[in-house]
């Protein structure tokens, strides 16, 4: 009998294991998860150098977890039994107070963070006639700390801010959200920063960047009055909710500012060879990713040019290189910049100063949360 049972249990492992084998290899791959909100591993690719190096190895272990047959549906699951438990943390998402959901943040590499630091130090002393400055903006953890789970800890990012501060010295101009934040981080402030369950800034935490930003640079920025301040949808869940997929998120609002003096600004989106007459693509509101409103989603390289009045123009070119908070900020700086070029570091591979010399840009502003900014190795290739 104790034979039999053995044989079973051997050939129902045997059977189930190429049962899923085939579904992995059978069933179609997707480049996008719209439960976790992120880009798929790619199938590998198989070379000589990548072999040595142990990337292909590390890849084709992230191609198979990514692809894994019913994978959605399994971090669902996951997801259920641990709220069973009432567990505050899944998939690296925390439940927090007042139906916040933050990011766990830990301490950063410090030595890899000064590198980063370094290489943007490299790139304004590469081009000294130009006018580098660096935004940094904290995320919700950073920013609401005191609205974590119980015992639940996260790494000051004020700290990260001060080592990236004192490492560019007075070679790159530092605008810290800490500073610009603050007037708007007290008790009586009822207007939210942050999304309470994705990891962006709100359009009003990018509306107090965007003052800070043209304050910094000896322009007028624009009132609240001066905006016409529009809610697009009151169905949002972001990022951290579908990451941590806490079945308690509510969906909250996004809204835009549309200046009552409205400027007409075209977008030439180089990934796609294609041009737009706006900054806003209304199809994603019907998605998931609503954030993507803003600029349809993430490209490599885009380029707005806005048709200012001679006397409304206090810049004619500004070079962006960032990551996706720049997205709802960009709108508000067509009403000072004739001309935008906007880079995301992650995933243009050409040369970003030769493009900026190329494009006779004398102005860049490097915009970046602190989660992405101390895990973003492609911030090296400020170096060259």
């Amino acid at each position: 009998m104790k034979k039999v049972m053995d044989g079973f249990y051997t050939w129902g492992f045997l059977s189930l294991l190429g049962i899923i084998s085939a579904l992995f290899f059978l069933l179609p791959k997707s480049a996008f998860s719209e439960t976790e909100n992120r880009n798929l591993q790619e199938a590998p690719k198989l070379s000589g150098e990548r072999l040595w190096s142990k990337q292909f190895a590390d890849d084709s272990e992230l191609f198979v977890t990514d692809h894994f047959p019913f994978r959605s549906d399994w971090v669902r699951a996951k997801s259920t039994m641990e709220q069973l438990r009432l567990q505050k943390e899944n998939n690296g998402i925390y439940l927090g107070k007042d139906g916040y959901l933050f990011e766990k943040f830990g301490e950063p590499d410090f030595e890899e963070l000064g590198n980063y630091a370094d290489a943007i130090r490299q790139f304004a002393d590469n081009h000294p006639n130009a006018d580098v400055k660096l935004l940094l903006s904290p995320n919700s953890v950073g920013v609401y700390p005191e609205r974590l789970p119980w015992k639940a800890a996260a790494y000051p990012q004020a700290i990260v801010h001060d080592f990236i501060e004192d490492r560019l010295g007075n070679d790159v101009a530092f605008l810290d959200g800490f500073d610009f934040f603050k007037t708007a981080n007290s008790p009586e402030e009822k207007r939210e920063l942050f999304y309470k369950t994705d990891h962006h800034w709100t359009s009003y935490g990018a509306y107090l960047a965007y003052k800070a930003y043209a304050s910094d640079m000896g322009w007028k920025p624009l009132t609240e009055e001066e905006f016409h301040i529009r809610t697009l949808t009151d169905s949002f869940l972001g990022s951290y909710h579908t990451r941590g997929q806490f079945g308690s998120a509510k969906p909250e609002s996004i809204e835009v500012y549309e200046p009552k003096n409205k400027v007409h600004s075209e977008m030439y989106i180089a990934d796609t060879d294609t041009t737009k007459d706006s900054l806003y693509d209304e199809s994603y509101l019907a998605k998931k990713d609503k954030y993507g409103y803003f600029q349809g989603g993430v490209h490599a390289l885009v380029t707005v040019k806005t048709d200012l009045a001679p006397d409304q123009v206090d810049l004619d070119k500004l070079l962006i290189v960032k990551d996706s908070y720049a997205h709802s900020m960009l709108p508000f700086l067509t009403n000072h910049v004739k001309e935008i070029h906007m880079i995301d570091i992650r995933f243009y591979n050409g040369n970003i100063g030769d493009y900026m010399e190329q494009n006779g840009i004398d102005d860049a502003l490097l915009l970046f949360n602190t989660s992405t900014f101390v895990g973003e190795r492609s911030l090296l290739k400020l170096k060259y």
